[in-house]
C-alpha cells in the first residue's frame, strides 16, 4: 500500500507541473486585434493632427499683428512636415524603441530609444501595439511629436527667422522632446517611468518640456521692437476663438486616445477634460472679473487652453472632482503669470507660452499626484498623495532642467552660425512680407 501510496504523489505532482506550465504560458497573451480600439485611435490621431493644422495654427495667427499672420502659419505648416519626415527615419525607435532597456540609471537606453526601428523597421500592417495596428500607434504618437515644437511657436512670435525656425525646431525635436518622450511613456526601464511619474497625455512631455523651451527662446532671442512700450494687439480674435475650439475639440483626442483603447479609461479621460476646461474659463474669467471688472474673450479663451493642459498629465488618473479644481487652478494662476507676471518681469513671451503651457504643465503635474489618490476620488495607485506629489515634483523638476539647459544650447548654436533674429527692417515690415514676399490680407 505504501508503494502506491509513492505512485499517487508522483502523478498528482506530475499533474500540477503540467497544469502549471499553460497557467504560465498564459500569463502574457499575444495581443489581438480589437477593431474598436483601432477606429477609435484612427480618430484620435486625426483630432491630435488637427489641434496644430489648424488649430495652433488659427490659435496663435489670430494673436500676432496681421503683418506676421502667414508666417505663423507656415511655421505650423513646416513643423508638421519637418517632424513627420523626422519621426518616420528615426524619432519613434529613439523615442519607443525598447531594444536593450534594462532597469537601472545606468543604462544609457533609460535615457533614449534604440536605433533598431530606424526608417520604421519592421513595421507591417499586421505588427500590432497592444490591440491596435503598431502604424496607427506611430501615427498617433507622431501627432503629439508635431504639436509641442510648434506650441514653442508663441513665445518667438514676430521675429525669428523661418530658416532658425527649422533648425531650431529640428535639433529640439531630437535633443529634447525625444529623450524626453522615452524617459516617461517607453514603459520598464525608462528613468522617470520607472521613478513613477505620472504623465498620462503629456503634462512633463508636451506642455513643461515646450514651455520652459519657449521661456528660454525668447529670453535668448530678445524682445520685440517696442515692447513693452509699443500697443501690439491682436489683430483677429475671431481667429483665436476658433482656433481655441479646434484645440478643446482636439483635446479629446490627445488625452482620450492615450488610453490607447475604446474603453472606460477613456471616456473618463475624456469627461475629466471637459470639466477642467469649463472650470478653467471659469476660473480666469472670475479673476480677470474681480481685477478688471470685465471678462474678455481671449482671457477666456486662453483659460480654456491652460485647462486643457492642466489636465492633460492627470486625464487617466484624476476623477470628476480633482479635474474641476485641477482646471480651476490653472485658469486662475495662468491669468497672473499670462498679463501680471510676464510684465512685471520683462520677459517677451509673445503669446504666452510659458504663462501658459509651463504654468498650466506644472499645476497639473503636481496635483496629477494629489488627485490620483482613490481616496480623493481618483483611479490611481498611489501609495498615498504626498509621496506621489514629490515623486511628480521631481519629474516636473527634471523636465525643467533638461528642456530649459538644452534649449539654450540650441539656440544659441543656431545664432552662432545662421543666426536667430530677422533684422530691424525686416520686423518692422513683418514677416510675412520679408520672409515669405506674401500678404495675409490682399487691401486692393
Amino acid at each position: 500500500m505504501t508503494k502506491y501510496r509513492h505512485v499517487l504523489r508522483l502523478i498528482v505532482a506530475m499533474l500540477a507541473a503540467g497544469l502549471a506550465v499553460p497557467a504560465f504560458a498564459q500569463a502574457t497573451p499575444a495581443p489581438v486585434l480589437n477593431g474598436g480600439d483601432t477606429a477609435w485611435m484612427l480618430v484620435a490621431s486625426a483630432f491630435v493632427l488637427m489641434m496644430t493644422i489648424p488649430g495652433v495654427a488659427l490659435f496663435y495667427g489670430g494673436m500676432v499683428r496681421a503683418k506676421n499672420l502667414l508666417s505663423v502659419m507656415m511655421q505650423c505648416l513646416a513643423i508638421t512636415a519637418l517632424v513627420t519626415v523626422q519621426w518616420m527615419i528615426y524619432g519613434y525607435s529613439l523615442a519607443f524603441s525598447t531594444e536593450g532597456m534594462h532597469a537601472g540609471i545606468t543604462n544609457w537606453h533609460s535615457f533614449l530609444g534604440a536605433f533598431d526601428r530606424v526608417m520604421l523597421a519592421g513595421l507591417t500592417p499586421s505588427t500590432l501595439y497592444q490591440t491596435v495596428p503598431e502604424s496607427v500607434f506611430v501615427m498617433f504618437q507622431l501627432t503629439f511629436a508635431i504639436i509641442t515644437p510648434a506650441l514653442i511657436i508663441g513665445a518667438y512670435a514676430e521675429r525669428m527667422k523661418f530658416s532658425a525656425m527649422l533648425w531650431f525646431s529640428g535639433l529640439w525635436l531630437t535633443f529634447v522632446y525625444l529623450p524626453i518622450a522615452h524617459m516617461v511613456w517607453s514603459g520598464p526601464g525608462s528613468l522617470l517611468g520607472d521613478l513613477g511619474v505620472l504623465d498620462f497625455a503629456g503634462g512633463t512631455v508636451v506642455h513643461i518640456n515646450a514651455g520652459i523651451a519657449g521661456l528660454v527662446a525668447c529670453l535668448v532671442i530678445g524682445k520685440r521692437r517696442g515692447f513693452p512700450h509699443t500697443h501690439m494687439p491682436p489683430h483677429n480674435l475671431g481667429y483665436t476663438v476658433i482656433g481655441a475650439a479646434l484645440l478643446w475639440l482636439g483635446w479629446f483626442g490627445f488625452n482620450a486616445g492615450s488610453a490607447v483603447a475604446a474603453n472606460g479609461n477613456a471616456s473618463m479621460a475624456m469627461l475629466v477634460t471637459q470639466i477642467a476646461t469649463a472650470a478653467a474659463v471659469i476660473g480666469w474669467v472670475a479673476v480677470e472679473w474681480l481685477v478688471h471688472k470685465r471678462a474678455s474673450v481671449l482671457g477666456a479663451a486662453s483659460g480654456a487652453v491652460a485647462g486643457l493642459v492642466a489636465i492633460t498629465p492627470a486625464a487617466g488618473t484624476a476623477g470628476p472632482g480633482g479635474a474641476l479644481i485641477i482646471g480651476f487652478a490653472a485658469g486662475a494662476a495662468c491669468f497672473f503669470t499670462a498679463t501680471k507676471l510676464k510684465h512685471k518681469l520683462g520677459y517677451d513671451d509673445t503669446l504666452d507660452v510659458f504663462g501658459v503651457h509651463a504654468i498650466a504643465g506644472i499645476i497639473g503635474a503636481l496635483l496629477t499626484g494629489v488627485f490620483a489618490a482613490p481616496k480623493l476620488g481618483g483611479f490611481g495607485t498611489v501609495i498615498s498623495p504626498l509621496a506621489q506629489l514629490w515623486i511628480q515634483a521631481k519629474g516636473v523638476g527634471f523636465t525643467i532642467v533638461w528642456s530649459g539647459v538644452l534649449s539654450w544650447v540650441i539656440l544659441k548654436l543656431v545664432d552662432l552660425t545662421i543666426g536667430l533674429r530677422v533684422g530691424p527692417e525686416q520686423e518692422q515690415v513683418g514677416l510675412d512680407i520679408a520672409e515669405h514676399e506674401e500678404r495675409a490680407y490682399n487691401l486692393s
